[in-house]
C-alpha cells in the first residue's frame, strides 16, 4: 500500500561519496533535501581502498573543498597517515594521499549528514521514479512511501543490481554484504535509460597478527604536510606505517594454473573492468614479462586488526586466493578476515548526460558517481557535488554550474565522460588534463573558491580569508619582481655556498628565485624585507615565479581553448540539415548535442573540417538572428 510521505525539493538516491556531497550541497543551498541509503551503516563507506587522494585524485579532493564540499574536511578528521606523492617531479603532479580510518571516516560523514539543516537521512531502497511530461515528480521506496520531489540525484555506486563473484560462487549483493538495489534498474529502463554492466574488484583483508612485517619494506607517512581542506591547518599526529611486499614466480604459477577457475576468464562476468586497476590475475596475464608485482599492506583503521592488501584484487576461488597470498613474503601465514571478490553492477552511458550531469530528455534527473561509469571515491564525490549544485540551480531557474577543462580536474572528468563516453570504468589521471600546470593541487582554492562563494557554499568568513591569502601572494610576487639584489660580498658568498653563479650586477630577487639551486626559504638569508607569509602562501609565490614561462604558455593555450568554448550552440539546432558536415559528424553531433563548438571538437568522429563548417553555420545563424530582430 502506497502513501504520500511528504514534499521535498531534492532527493538523493544513494549515500556513498557522490550521494553525500550531492545531499550536503543541496541542503546547504537551502533546498529541502532527502538522502536514501539501503543501509545507514554504508553511508560514505570505503569498500575498497581505505584511503583518500593519490595521484590526480588529491587534486579532485582539493577542488571539492575549494567549492565548498565535505570530503577534504572529513579525511582531515580521520586520517591515520598522510603523504605528498610525486615530489621528485614538478608541482603539476604533486598529490596528497591519506590513509583513512575507515570506520571513523564513515561515522564522521554520517554524523555531518545527520546534523545538516534542511537534510533528512533515511534508510530505504528506492524502487520507482515518477516522470510526467518529461519532468521528475516523485520517488517511491520499497515500503510504498512516495515523496514528491522537484529533482533527483541518482548516486547508486556499485549497488545497482550488484553481483558478487568469488570463483564459481556468486550472489546478488552490494559491497561488504549489504543488499543490492535490484528494482531501480528496471525503473530506469522503463524511463528509456540504457544500462551497461561494469565490474570492479577488491582484495582480501588479512588479520594483522598473522603478518610478518619484518619481510616487508616500511612505508612511512610525511611530516609537516598540509591538510586537504584549505580551511584546516597542518597537524602533527602519530601516523601508522604501511608496508610493501611483492608477488613472485610461485605466486604467478598458482594464478596461471587456476585461471580456468576465475569467473573473469570463465566468462561468468559480463561487465567491463577497470584498465588502470586490474585484478592480480589480469596483471599476471597481461604483463607476463614482469617477474613480480607490488602488494601494499595498509591498515584499515586504528580499532581493528584488519589490513588491506592493495594491488591484489581478485575473483579467484577463496582456496586459490589463500594459496597465492601464502607465497608472498610476510604473508606466508596470512589469515583471511574477508576474501577478495569482484562486483558487477549496472551503470549508464554518460554521453547521455548534459555537462550539468542532468540526463538528456528527463528534466530534474541528475546522475553522479559510478552510475556514470567512473571509478574511485574522489571521482564520485566531485560529480556528486556538481550534480547537487546543478539540481538546485535547476529548481531556482538558474544556469547550471559547468567547469570547463581549464578550470579544474572536475571539469576535465565531466567533459571526458559526457563528450567521449567510456567503455570501461573511468579513472582520473594527471595525463588527462592538458592544462595540468595551471590545475595544480596547491592552487585549487585560487581557481575555484570565488565560484564556490558565488554559488553559496563558501562562507563570508572563509571568503575573506581567501581574499587576504590571494592578496598576500600577489603582493609578494610583485615585491620580488621589484626587489634588487646588489652584488655584495655577503650575497656572492651566499650564492657560492648554494652552488649557483655569483652576481656581477644588480639582479631582481625574482630572477634569483628562478634558479634551480635556490628556493624561497633559502633566499631569506639575503632577503631581509620579506613579509611573514603562511606556508601555503610561500609555496604559491615560489611556484608562480619559478614556472612563470611555462604558465604563460599554458595561459595562451587556454585563451585559444576558451574562444571555441564561448561559441555556444543553439539547443534546437538540427545537424542533419547542415550541408558540408560529414555523415558521421552529423550523426555524432545529433547524438551528443554538444553545448559549444569546443565540446563538439572533442567528440570522436567529428573532424576539424566538420568544425570549420559548424563555425560558418554559427556565424550565419547569429546574423539571421540579428536580421530577424531588426
Amino acid at each position: 500500500m502506497s502513501y504520500i510521505a511528504g514534499n521535498y525539493d531534492v532527493a538523493v538516491i544513494g549515500a556513498g561519496h557522490a550521494g553525500c556531497e550531492a545531499a550536503l550541497a543541496s541542503a546547504r543551498l537551502g533546498m529541502k533535501t532527502l538522502i536514501f541509503s539501503i543501509s545507514l551503516e554504508a553511508i560514505a563507506n570505503m569498500p575498497c581502498n581505505p584511503h583518500i587522494g593519490g595521484s590526480s585524485k588529491g587534486h579532485l579532493v582539493r577542488e571539492i573543498d575549494a567549492l565548498g564540499g565535505e570530503m577534504g574536511k572529513n579525511i582531515d578528521k580521520t586520517m591515520i597517515q598522510i603523504k605528498m606523492l610525486n615530489t621528485s617531479k614538478g608541482p603539476a603532479v604533486h598529490s596528497l594521499r591519506a590513509q583513512a580510518d575507515r570506520k571513523r571516516y564513515q561515522a564522521e560523514m554520517k554524523h555531518v549528514l545527520e546534523l545538516q539543516e534542511n537534510l533528512e537521512v533515511k534508510q530505504g531502497e528506492i524502487v520507482d521514479i515518477y516522470v510526467e511530461n518529461g519532468k521528475i515528480t516523485a520517488i517511491k521506496t520499497d515500503v510504498g512511501a512516495i515523496y514528491n520531489v522537484k529533482a533527483i540525484v541518482v548516486a547508486t555506486g556499485t549497488y545497482l543490481k550488484g553481483k558478487i563473484f568469488i570463483g564459481d560462487f556468486s550472489k546478488e549483493s552490494g559491497p561488504d554484504g549489504v543488499a543490492s538495489a535490484n528494482q531501480l534498474s528496471d525503473c530506469l529502463k522503463r524511463l528509456g535509460i540504457d544500462l551497461v554492466r561494469f565490474k570492479t574488484g577488491t582484495p582480501a583483508r588479512i588479520n594483522k597478527r598473522s603478518i610478518d612485517f619484518s619481510k616487508m619494506e616500511v612505508q612511512k607517512g610525511d611530516k609537516g604536510i598540509e591538510a586537504f581542506s584549505f580551511e584546516n591547518e597542518p597537524k602533527d599526529f602519530e601516523q601508522v606505517d604501511c608496508y610493501l611486499t611483492y608477488t613472485n614466480e610461485e605466486t604467478h604459477k598458482i594464478i596461471r594454473e587456476n585461471l580456468h577457475r576465475s569467473p573473469l576468464y570463465a566468462g561468468m562476468i559480463e561487465g567491463t573492468g577497470p584498465r588502470y586497476c586490474p585484478s592480480i590475475e589480469d596483471k599476471v596475464v597481461r604483463f607476463s614479462d614482469k617477474p613480480r608485482h607490488q602488494a601494499f599492506v595498509e591498515p584499515v583503521g586504528l580499532d581493528t586488526e584488519e589490513m588491506y592488501i592493495q594491488g591484489m584484487s581478485s575473483s579467484l576461488p577463496e582456496d586459490v586466493q589463500i594459496a597465492l597470498y601464502h607465497t608472498i613474503p610476510g604473508l606466508e601465514k596470512a589469515e583471511f578476515t574477508r576474501p577478495a571478490y569482484a562486483i558487477e553492477y549496472d551503470c549508464i552511458n554518460p554521453s547521455n548526460l548534459k555537462l550539468s550531469l542532468e540526463y538528456k530528455g528527463i528534466e530534474g534527473l541528475f546522475m553522479a558517481g559510478q552510475i556514470n561509469g567512473t571509478s574511485g571515491y574522489e571521482e564520485a564525490a566531485c560529480q556528486g557535488l556538481m550534480a547537487g549544485i546543478n539540481a538546485v540551480q535547476k529548481i531556482k531557474g538558474k544556469e547550471p554550474l559547468i567547469l570547463d577543462r581549464t578550470q579544474g580536474y572536475i571539469g576535465v572528468l565531466i567533459d571526458d565522460i559526457v563528450t567521449k563516453g567510456t567503455n570501461e570504468p573511468y579513472r582520473m589521471m594527471t595525463s588527462r588534463a592538458e592544462y595540468r600546470l595551471l590545475l595544480r593541487q596547491d592552487n585549487a582554492d585560487l581557481r575555484l573558491t570565488e565560484i564556490g562563494y558565488k554559488i553559496g557554499l563558501i562562507s563570508e568568513e572563509r571568503y575573506h580569508k581567501f581574499l587576504k591569502k590571494k592578496e598576500n601572494i600577489e603582493n609578494e610576487i610583485q615585491r620580488l619582481r621589484k626587489e634588487i639584489v646588489k652584488p655584495t660580498k655577503e650575497v656572492n658568498e651566499f650564492l657560492k655556498s648554494k652552488g649557483t653563479a655569483e652576481l656581477s650586477t644588480g639582479t631582481k630577487m625574482s630572477e634569483l628565485l628562478k634558479r634551480t639551486e635556490l628556493n624561497y626559504e633559502m633566499l631569506s638569508e639575503i632577503d631581509t624585507n620579506r613579509p611573514n607569509l603562511a606556508k601555503q602562501e610561500k609555496e604559491e609565490v615560489e611556484i608562480q615565479i619559478k614556472y612563470e614561462g611555462y604558465l604563460k604558455l599554458q595561459e595562451e593555450q587556454v585563451e585559444k581553448f576558451k574562444k571555441l568554448e564561448s561559441k555556444i550552440l543553439p539547443s534546437d539546432i538540427s545537424y542533419e540539415t547542415i550541408k558540408g558536415i560529414s555523415l558521421e559528424g552529423r550523426q555524432k553531433l545529433e547524438q551528443f548535442k554538444p553545448r559549444s563548438v569546443g565540446q563538439a571538437s572533442r567528440i570522436s568522429g567529428v573532424s576539424p573540417a566538420d568544425i570549420s563548417v559548424l563555425l560558418v553555420y554559427l556565424q550565419q545563424y547569429h546574423q539571421k538572428q540579428k536580421e530577424d530582430v531588426s
